[in-house]
């Protein structure tokens, strides 16, 4: 089984050199590139083309949400992991809606900064959980994808989804606000059955994250969300 290719994006040497202790004794993750401020680190990410690249979102540049945009751009599949020192729910909603896999804090231990990489190096979409469980994100997070489908209002005739029911009823779950422990107790299934679901619906779509997927399926008439707020 190949390595998970990491690159780490952070001003401070220390905070780098522990993110490659941790990192490249985990058995299955390599550091391929630092940088140390958001030019060299899209120049260093287009060259190393990491899976997974932790950015610090409190850049001293105040540009780290740009960074991160940009990289998506360049590279769609790679997996976004945002580190702060404290939390911001306004950049936690911009981080969700450029399609960042996570976001977390930075006294985060090893093994939990392992953990993550390895689930967004797979697909999981881990920052869903923390911005549904905050009220004023998640009804953000709703807005926008009204917003985001307005302009391109679903098919009379709803296209042939290639998802499952089951999948599309995750999805509608998804789209009005819940958790994956939320869905989980609806359905009386396991988090771990949510968590597959989602990563087989990412694939069938070949989107990267969970709003793109429900953006998707708003626009394609498979599910429909209500006109209030």
């Amino acid at each position: 089984m190949d390595n998970i290719r990491v690159m780490v994006i952070d001003e401070h040497p220390l905070f780098r050199q522990g993110c490659r202790w941790a990192l490249e004794n985990s058995g299955d993750c390599v550091v391929v590139a630092e940088a140390s401020d958001s030019r060299e680190g899209l120049d260093l990410a287009k060259q190393h083309v990491p899976d997974v690249v932790l950015i610090d979102a409190l850049l001293s540049t105040n540009d780290a949400l740009e960074l991160a945009r940009q990289l998506r751009h360049a590279m769609p599949r790679v997996a976004i992991i945002m580190l702060t020192a404290f939390e911001d729910e306004e950049q936690l909603f911009q981080s969700m809606k450029l399609g960042a896999a996570a976001y977390l804090l930075k006294g985060i231990s090893a093994e939990d900064l392992i953990d993550a990489v390895r689930k967004v190096s797979r697909g999981v979409y881990i920052i869903n959980d923390n911005v549904l469980s905050r009220p004023t994100v998640a009804s953000r997070v709703l807005r926008s994808f009204r917003e985001m489908t307005a302009e391109e209002p679903p098919e009379v005739q709803p296209l042939y989804s290639p998802l499952s029911a089951r999948e599309i009823e995750i999805l509608d779950y998804i789209a009005r606000g819940n958790s994956n422990k939320e869905i989980a107790k609806s359905l009386k299934i396991s988090d771990q059955t949510v968590k597959n679901h989602i990563t087989s619906i990412l694939k069938k779509l070949s989107v990267n994250d969970r709003t793109a997927a429900v953006v998707h399926a708003l626009k394609h008439g498979w599910i429909k969300m209500d006109t209030e707020s």
